[in-house]
């Protein structure tokens, strides 16, 4: 007998996909569509609540770079509470195309999105930022390499914070002898790092 299609639930559009929430600032309380893509997990919201707690003192201002956007939920907290300048790096089509409309609808006009894949992007030209998001999909060794390209690119601006996010049953990678660790925490089955580049 075949199954019948389970009923969408109520106020919920087939493939709207799935919400995130941004916390603070200019636009806290406002939730963001973000379609369902493989290795997309959006940061938890305690976790970017702690995260963006101890940026704040540098946060207003700064030049951020989200290397593995995704949902968009690091870098456009960023924005929400006062970055000068974003950059959302997403190589996935359908992921960058909801980053663009969800720009546009909170009207943030400091925040570009770059459709591309992080690593070859770190191979181009670069230019200096303040806060540097990593928070790439599981189960892979981007983190290593995209580490690796930031710290030969001399892409850190002096002094600038570098937040890692990775699943707890995996180690740090080898990081820059010159990255100095200020904060580490767990939650769950994420933990979570600061790190201050070189003066």
């Amino acid at each position: 007998m075949a199954r019948r299609p389970r009923p969408t639930r109520p106020g919920r559009r087939p493939g709207q996909g799935n919400l995130v929430r941004i916390i603070g600032g200019e636009h806290g309380g406002r939730r963001l569509h973000f379609p369902s893509a493989a290795g997309l997990r959006p940061t938890a919201d305690r976790v970017r609540e702690t995260l963006f707690n101890w940026l704040q003192p540098c946060l207003p201002g700064s030049r951020c770079l989200d290397l593995f956007a995704g949902s968009g939920a690091l870098g456009l907290e960023a924005a929400s509470r006062g970055a000068a300048g974003v950059v959302l790096l997403e190589r996935e089509p359908r992921v960058a195309r909801r980053l663009r409309e969800n720009v546009e609808l909170l009207g943030l006009g400091q925040v570009s999105v770059v459709e591309a894949d992080a690593l070859n992007w770190l191979r181009t030209d670069p230019r200096q930022f303040d806060i540097l998001f990593l928070d790439p999909p599981f189960g892979g060794d981007l983190m290593t390499a995209a580490c690796r390209l930031l710290a030969q690119g001399h892409w850190l601006a002096p002094g600038a914070r570098i937040y890692l996010e990775m699943d707890a049953s995996s180690p740090l990678p080898p990081l820059p002898r010159e990255w100095r660790p200020l904060r580490e925490k767990r939650a769950g089955q994420v933990c979570y790092y600061l790190f201050a580049g070189p003066e």
